[in-house]
């Protein structure tokens, strides 16, 4: 039986390069994933590769920041399917990085925090009564090293990623007695999401400031800043995503997992 067997899953960010990656493995092990972002192509792209390999997806475009919209999105999928399992908020954010304290605008810094916080809270306070209402369902979310780490250049991703692991531990022990599990992944820097607007932007904000190319810095950054001499893929993070989300990880809540191969060490 595969793990996700009648499990019915909303991927927010469902066209990004992880959440891509997490609808096409979760529609993998029997699921039924409603992929949601504003972009509705990569979205489709997403889908026709699940029902191509014979699993069930649907694709909507959806404003994740809009409270309104999502409520909307949410009552067409219990429609649809009947429930909702599985919440995941992939949903990326365009934001800066590289400059320091010094060089950096007010509102530069604070475009990630109120960026992933709020998609963050919108969806999850959303959900949160339909997962409720079965006495059972998981939240994933998703964090950065930058919360763990020290240095200069992101500091707006850094306390943003801060925020996103201290709203996921308290929120699972908020839902804990409605059955409904929160799990925050930690990945890293994922190189094969070059060419994705808002993570292309980053990279480059730091490579630049290294005289190099993003290409270049995220290699060094896999040889020298961990302990696996490589990167994560979004396969990797996808793979675990569905582990986190199936009942064999059913005793799971309040966890921080680290998968940045090494650069932080808990």
């Amino acid at each position: 039986m595969t793990m996700l067997e009648k499990k019915v899953a909303v991927v927010y960010g469902g066209g990004g390069s992880i959440g891509g990656a997490i609808a096409r493995v979760f529609a993998r092990e029997g699921a039924h994933v409603f992929v949601a972002g504003r972009t509705r192509d990569p979205l489709d792209r997403v889908v026709r590769n699940i029902t191509e390999n014979g699993g069930q997806a649907e694709a909507a475009s959806v404003d994740a920041t809009d409270e309104q919209d999502v409520r909307r999105h949410l009552d067409q999928v219990i429609e649809r399917a009947g429930h909702l399992d599985i919440l995941v908020n992939a949903v990326g954010v365009p934001h800066v990085q590289g400059p320091p304290l010094a060089e950096l605008g007010v509102d530069e810094f604070m475009a990630p925090v109120d960026g992933f916080l709020r998609t963050l809270f919108v969806t999850t306070r959303s959900a949160a009564p339909h997962l409720a209402a079965q006495r059972a369902g998981v939240v994933l979310t998703f964090s950065t090293p930058g919360a763990r780490l020290t240095g200069s250049g992101f500091l707006g991703n850094g306390v943003a990623s801060a925020a996103v692991e201290a709203f996921s531990r308290i929120l699972a022990g908020e839902l804990g007695p409605d059955g409904v599990r929160v799990v925050c992944i930690r990945p890293n820097a994922i190189p094969a999401s070059l060419g994705s607007s808002h993570v292309t932007g980053a990279f480059e904000g730091m490579a630049v400031r290294a005289g190099a190319t993003a290409a270049e810095w995220l290699a060094g950054l896999a040889e020298q800043g961990t302990l696996l001499g490589r990167l994560p893929t979004p396969e990797d993070v996808a793979e675990y995503a569905a582990f986190a989300a199936s009942d064999r990880a059913r005793t799971m809540t309040g966890a921080i997992a680290n998968l940045t191969a090494g650069t932080v060490v808990d």
